[in-house]
């Protein structure tokens, strides 16, 4: 019996510290995921939307000339319905009645890349941030790539060294959408070199878990879990058993030093249970065992 209410005791805390998802699915993609051979990420995408409407958000971009008519190129013959373009130059328009009922029916929200820290200043706490909440709690889909990978979460990385050991100070971080909690999401991972800034973040906070996507790489979130696809991989950091970090007491300038961070590598057809933090064998995932 002791052991019975341990073990609820465990999954309950696991819950508690664990991600809060909505009702629809996330694909957070590493950036530069292909838009012309095999277009993996974007049949995702077009998979969840099921030919209703899809908004292609170029908020993080300050000159977003283009991007929308490569996503219409990149999604052409997909089982897109409509694809309509979202685009807000000055916060106020976040309110505007016709930008509003750009999500009227949407069956999905697509963040293209770019600054994410245009997209919270530009559509945080806006009725414009409201819809794409809507989309997501009634079960659609929002997908983001790069910057809009990034802002997919409570907490975000916005700037920091690459390539390089990370030094303390060197990170900076603001508040996310929230679409996803107790995660912390970087992007460009292998090909930027960003594991010194990553871990750097799970150092701030053991509780949240770090989540590198390589380019061309996606994780596809419903329910507490996510899966791999593209043909690059997931990292992930988890700094729960952490048993050293000087983040506290060294000068700004110095390196990280970190003890018995645990790091996890995935690759396409893995997948991960974010709660419980641990992989999740893809056979689980298929049966439905994943809750």
């Amino acid at each position: 019996m002791a052991k019975d209410q341990e073990q609820h005791t465990q999954d309950r805390d696991h819950q508690e510290r664990g991600a809060r998802l909505g009702r629809g699915t996330l694909i957070i993609i590493g950036g530069h995921e292909d838009k012309e051979r095999g277009r993996e990420i974007l049949k995702e995408v077009a998979r969840h939307v099921d030919g209703g409407r899809l908004v292609i958000a170029t908020v993080a971009s300050h000159k977003p000339e283009g991007y929308f008519e490569s996503y219409q190129q990149g999604f052409d013959g997909l089982n897109v319905g409509e694809l309509t373009e979202l685009y807000i130059d000055e916060r106020p328009e976040a309110s505007h009645p016709e930008k509003l009922a750009l999500f009227d029916g949407a069956r999905g929200v697509f963040f293209s890349g770019g600054d994410q820290l245009r997209i919270t200043s530009q559509i945080g706490d806006t009725p414009l941030e409201a819809r794409i909440r809507e989309v997501y709690e009634r079960g659609g889909v929002v997908a983001g790539t790069s910057a809009g990978a990034s802002v997919m979460c409570e907490t975000m990385l916005v700037k920091g060294p690459s390539r390089e050991s990370y030094r303390i100070g060197d990170l900076q971080m603001a508040p996310g959408l929230g679409l996803v909690r107790g995660v912390i999401i970087d992007q460009h991972f292998a090909e930027r070199g960003r594991m010194g800034r990553l871990l750097g973040a799970v150092a701030q906070n053991p509780r949240v878990l770090g989540i590198g996507i390589d380019e061309d790489t996606a994780i596809v979130l419903q329910g507490g879990h996510f899966r791999v696809i593209g043909s690059g991989a997931v990292y992930v950091a988890d700094g729960a058993g952490i048993t050293h970090s000087n983040i506290a007491e060294a000068r700004t300038d110095e390196p990280l030093s970190l003890y018995d961070v645990r790091l996890h590598v995935l690759s396409a057809g893995d997948a991960f249970d974010l709660n419980r933090r641990a992989p999740l064998p893809a056979r689980d995932l298929d049966s439905g065992a994943a809750q």
